[in-house]
């Protein structure tokens, strides 16, 4: 059985690192994370530090209508490819992190809890089958999404615009190594409520079906980020203060406070 590794990145002492996190400390390591690295020997308390994202993408690839049973409460049909957009890299906001919403739109806001694909090496044209040894993990992410702008005009959906706003890309807390994602299951609590609860096996598209075809239309790069959609419970934050957790067992957990 393959152990699990969370590889994390972090602020201490004004400089930024990265390291692999145990249930109570983070292990310093230098090199690069989706290359050659090797631990300092420096022990540093999670307490101690300011979690950032856990990598920095070249890309965001999000992808819509990718579940079994959303499609079926949405009454669409199972689409023959992947659909997918476009994330702006500036949308990405840390663990912890507070998301604003804009001054100029105060249209409603949703959370969609989902799990993201971390590349680990330079990726073209591969098959489902070659697809695992160019994914170096998996982590958190909350797609969040100013669904106004999203159908405001009616010649053109603007999935660019409405899910690129700065901060509205948090993911974490770690990249999770050595997992099967078909075995995982996210969870969103909103407010300490929880509003969706699905397996990721129920994706209609798995992960290495993503990671090839995606490979086939453009290059992924390592520390590239694919979000593998979201399912049934998606849902609108209303309240002054918004507190949101993405939850998948095996990973962890990324909480942030959205406020209107």
């Amino acid at each position: 059985m393959t152990s699990v590794t969370k590889w994390l990145r972090f602020r201490h002492a004004g400089t930024t690192n990265f390291g692999t996190l145990t249930s109570s400390a983070i292990t310093v390591h230098e090199g690069e994370m989706f290359g050659h690295n090797a631990a300092t020997g420096k022990i540093l308390a999670l307490s101690d530090v300011e979690l950032l994202a856990p990598c920095v993408p070249s890309k965001i690839v999000a992808l819509w209508n990718n579940f079994h049973a959303l499609a079926a409460k949405l009454n669409q049909p199972e689409p023959q490819e992947p659909l997918y957009l476009l994330k702006a890299t500036t949308s990405i906001a840390a663990p912890g992190a507070v998301i604003r919403r804009p001054s100029y739109y105060d249209g409603k806001t949703t959370y969609e809890g989902e799990l993201g694909i971390i590349i680990g090496k330079t990726c073209a044209r591969v098959s489902p089958g070659e697809a695992d040894a160019f994914i170096f993990g998996y982590t958190c992410v909350n797609d969040i999404t100013a669904n106004d702008i999203l159908t405001r005009d009616p010649t053109f959906p603007q999935w660019a615009r409405a899910k690129g706003i700065d901060d509205y890309g948090p993911f974490g807390p770690v990249i999770a190594t050595g997992l099967d994602p078909a075995k995982l299951t996210v969870r969103t609590i909103l407010n300490g409520a929880e509003r969706q609860n699905y397996p990721i096996s129920d994706m209609i598209f798995r992960a290495q079906d993503l990671v090839s075809r995606i490979s086939h239309d453009m290059t992924l790069l390592p520390g590239d980020l694919i979000a593998v959609g979201t399912s049934v419970g998606v849902g609108v934050m209303k309240e002054p203060v918004n507190t949101v957790t993405v939850a998948i067992d095996g990973i962890g957990e990324l909480t942030n406070e959205f406020r209107l």
